[in-house]
C-alpha cells in the first residue's frame, strides 16, 4: 500500500521539481522584493490609505515583469551583468556614479532589513532586538561566502515559501472582496504630499536597482559552461521562453505578496484608525489584538524568512554591480579565496547594515530615503538598460522586440514621471 502510494506520487514530485528548476533567478528576484522594508512600505501604504493604494500594484506588475525581462535578457544574451555591460559600452564615470548610489541605496535597505528582523524575533522570542539583527546578518553573510551557489540558490527559492505567510493572514480575517476588486481596478487619485510620497515610495519599493542587477547577474550564473546566446544562438528560443515564465512568475508572486500586505493592513489596521506605522515590525505588534495571535505570528515569520532571502539579494546585487564596475573575478558560484574582493564586498555591505542597526537611525526616514535614492537612481539605470536592449553591440540579432521595448519604455516614463512628483512634495 504504501509503496503504490509513493510510487503514484513520483510522477506529481517530479513534475513539481521540474518546475521548481525552471524557477530561478526571476522567482529569487521577485520574493526578494517582498523585503522586510518593503513590507513596512505596503503596510504603511494599508494603514494610512486602506484599499485605495491597491491599484499601485496592478498596475506596477506589466511595467516590473517588462524590465526585469530586459534585465534578464541582457544577462544571458551578452553573458555579463548590468554593470560589465554598462562598463564596456557607457563612459566610466556613469557605471561609478550607478555604483555608488546602488551602494548606498542597498546598505540603507539591508540595514533597514536586518533591523526588522531583530525586531520581529524579538516579538515572537522575547530578548534584544538588536543582538537578534546581528545574529541575522551574520547568518546571511556565512550562508553566502560557505554555500556554494548551486546548493544555496535552492535554498532561496524555498525561502520563498516565506512570502505565503502574507496571503495565508487575509484569510484570518474579514475581507470586502467587492470593494477590494473596485480599488484594485479603479485608482482614486489624490494629489497631497502624503499621497504622492506613498505612490512614489511603492513605485521604488516594487521596482528597484538591485533587482536589475540581481537577475541579470543570476542569468550569468545560471549559464555554467553554456556560452552567452550571442555567441551559440541555437538554444535562443527556449532560453528566452524560459526567462518570460520565470519572470511572469516572480514578478506575479511578488506583486500577490505585496497586495495581500496592503489589504491586510488596510482591512485590520487602517479600519480600526491605526494609520501611522513606522516598522514591519509595528504592523505586526498592531495586528496582534485586531487580528489574533495567529494572523500576527505569521507576519512576524514571514518578516524573518523574507529578510533570510532578502539581505543576501541586496548584498549580493551590490557585489556584482562594483566587481562589474572594476572588473574583479566575481560570483557566487566561486570560492571566496577565488574571488576575494567580490566576497569582501558582500561582507561589508552586510557588516555596514548592521553597524547601522546600532546608529540612532529613524526608520520611518531609512526607509525614506532609501526609496528616494533608489526612485532617482532607477530612471537612468533603466534608460541605459533600454539603450543596452536594442543594441546590436549588446543583444546581437536578440535585440529586444518592440512589445518589450513599450513595457520597458512605459516602467521608465512610470518611474520618472515618480521621481518628478517626489522632488515636486519635497519642494511644497
Amino acid at each position: 500500500m504504501l509503496h503504490a502510494y509513493f510510487a503514484a506520487g513520483a510522477p506529481a514530485r517530479a513534475f513539481a521539481a521540474s518546475w521548481l528548476k525552471k524557477l530561478g533567478p526571476g522567482l529569487v528576484t521577485g520574493a526578494a522584493d517582498d523585503d522586510p522594508s518593503g513590507i513596512a512600505t505596503y503596510s504603511q501604504a494599508g494603514a494610512q490609505f486602506g484599499l485605495h493604494m491597491l491599484w499601485t500594484i496592478v498596475f506596477t506588475y506589466p511595467l516590473m515583469v517588462g524590465i526585469q525581462m530586459v534585465a534578464a535578457q541582457i544577462g544571458r544574451v551578452s553573458g555579463q551583468g548590468l554593470a560589465s555591460n554598462i562598463r564596456d559600452h557607457f563612459p566610466p564615470w556613469l557605471v561609478r556614479l550607478i555604483v555608488v548610489l546602488l551602494l548606498a541605496a542597498n546598505t540603507i535597505n539591508i540595514a533597514a532589513d536586518i533591523a526588522a528582523m531583530g525586531e520581529a524575533a524579538s516579538l515572537i522570542a522575547g530578548g534584544p532586538a538588536r543582538w537578534y539583527a546581528v545574529l541575522f546578518g551574520v547568518l546571511s553573510l556565512l550562508l553566502q561566502v560557505l554555500i556554494p551557489y548551486s546548493r544555496y540558490v535552492r535554498l532561496l527559492k524555498w525561502l520563498t515559501l516565506a512570502l505565503l505567510a502574507y496571503v495565508a493572514t487575509v484569510f484570518t480575517v474579514h475581507v470586502p472582496w467587492a470593494q477590494v476588486v473596485a480599488a484594485s481596478l479603479i485608482p482614486q487619485l489624490q494629489w497631497s504630499p502624503e499621497w504622492i510620497t506613498a505612490v512614489v515610495a511603492i513605485f521604488g519599493t516594487t521596482i528597484s536597482p538591485y533587482l536589475f542587477f540581481w537577475q541579470a547577474s543570476q542569468e550569468v550564473e545560471e549559464m555554467k559552461d553554456a556560452l552567452p546566446l550571442r555567441a551559440e544562438p541555437a538554444p535562443a528560443r527556449a532560453e528566452l521562453e524560459r526567462i518570460k515564465l520565470d519572470t511572469l512568475i516572480g514578478m506575479g508572486f511578488s506583486n500577490l505578496v505585496a497586495f495581500f500586505i496592503i489589504l491586510t493592513t488596510a482591512v485590520t489596521l487602517h479600519m480600526h484608525g491605526v494609520e501611522a506605522i513606522a516598522t514591519s515590525a509595528q504592523a505586526a505588534a498592531a495586528l496582534r489584538p485586531l487580528a489574533g495571535e495567529f494572523a500576527f505570528a505569521l507576519f512576524s515569520a514571514g518578516i524573518i524568512g523574507t529578510g533570510l532571502l532578502a539581505v543576501p539579494v541586496l548584498a549580493g546585487s551590490s557585489a556584482y554591480a562594483v566587481a562589474g564596475a572594476f572588473q574583479w573575478r566575481k560570483g557566487l558560484e566561486k570560492r571566496a579565496s577565488e574571488a576575494p574582493a567580490f566576497y569582501g564586498m558582500i561582507a561589508v555591505s552586510t557588516l555596514a547594515g548592521i553597524v547601522l542597526c546600532f546608529l540612532p537611525l529613524d526608520p520611518v526616514q531609512a526607509l525614506y530615503w532609501s526609496a528616494v535614492v533608489n526612485g532617482v537612481i532607477a530612471v537612468p539605470i533603466m534608460a541605459v538598460m533600454m539603450a543596452m536592449a536594442v543594441s546590436p553591440a549588446v543583444m546581437g540579432r536578440f535585440v529586444a522586440g518592440r512589445r518589450l521595448q513599450a513595457l520597458g519604455w512605459s516602467a521608465t516614463a512610470a518611474m520618472a514621471l515618480a521621481a518628478a512628483a517626489m522632488f515636486w512634495s519635497m519642494g511644497r
